[in-house]
């Protein structure tokens, strides 16, 4: 089947353009395109069609599930070296985008830059209305919990989630990866004006594996349980031992770091405030 791209991609005489999106996840299938289903990552290459006649694949830093949330996802595409100047792409792109993706920064990369193989690690955030009821309109971008759950146990947990872990607990049985080992560079819990966020960085995350910890970490602290007996539940293996998957509506891939040496995008990019 002819899809209209190069078969040498990328094409010679191109630019690498490396854009930053936020998007609210609710309505979409996820990042990644599917075939008959609204997706974030299809929904930006219709734009970048429109904008250019022609198909330009697009390939982002991480794959959200479907209903989350972004604020700092890392997109690269290549595009000819004569077409539109790097500034114009905010807003040229914006105007053909629906209003749940929007573009917030662009700007030309390295021709070898890689928005997903370059990354070193990233971050996600999930928002928890803790003890009150929510506004509906909340419930587009936070979870519920009827209650107030004790942070400081919380976060004698979460310090346990760092270094070189096998996740299996937290691995949903139809995660295809070879590797359930995963390397986690930190995890908190904290107040952000009446919320409760849970905050957690690794190299890559598996299929619904933050939805999964944060459920865990929940469930175990409603126990009481401490914290040297939670650390044999992470090591156990034991995916029976896990906590309730989370819903998506919470969750936000909310920055990306790279590695020393590669030209990193925290300079320029800034996540969202909310």
């Amino acid at each position: 089947m002819k899809t209209g791209i190069p078969e040498v991609w990328p094409p010679e005489g191109s630019r690498n353009i490396r854009i930053l999106v936020a998007y609210d996840g609710t309505d979409f299938s996820g990042w990644q395109r599917q075939a008959g289903r609204r997706t974030v990552q299809g929904t930006l290459e219709s734009a970048l069609e429109g904008l250019h006649k022609r198909p330009v694949p697009c390939i982002g830093s991480g794959r959200t599930d479907a209903g989350v949330h972004a604020a700092g996802q890392v997109v690269h595409f290549h595009t000819p070296l004569r077409s539109i100047p790097v500034e114009r792409f905010v807003p040229a792109l914006n105007r053909l985008l629906p209003r749940d993706i929007r573009l917030l920064a662009a700007e030309e990369a390295r021709f070898d830059f890689h928005a997903r193989f370059d990354a070193r690690s990233r971050t996600y955030r999930y928002f928890l209305i803790c003890g009150r009821p929510a506004l509906p309109q909340e419930l587009r971008y936070a979870c519920q919990l009827w209650r107030h759950p004790q942070l400081e146990r919380l976060n004698s947990y979460a310090r346990l989630f760092r270094g070189e872990l096998d996740c299996s607990v937290f691995t949903h049985a139809r995660d295809p990866s070879l590797s359930r080992s995963r390397y986690l560079f930190g995890a908190c819990f904290f107040i952000q004006g009446d919320m409760l966020v849970f905050e957690i960085t690794a190299n890559a995350f598996l299929w619904k594996m933050i939805r999964s910890v944060l459920g865990t970490l929940l469930y175990y602290e409603e126990q009481g349980l401490p914290a040297e007996d939670f650390k044999a539940i992470i090591h156990s293996g034991d995916r029976s031992r896990a906590g309730p998957t989370l819903a998506p509506q919470g969750l936000f891939l909310w920055h990306i770091t790279y590695y020393p040496g590669k030209r990193d995008h925290q300079r320029y990019f800034k996540p969202a405030s909310l």
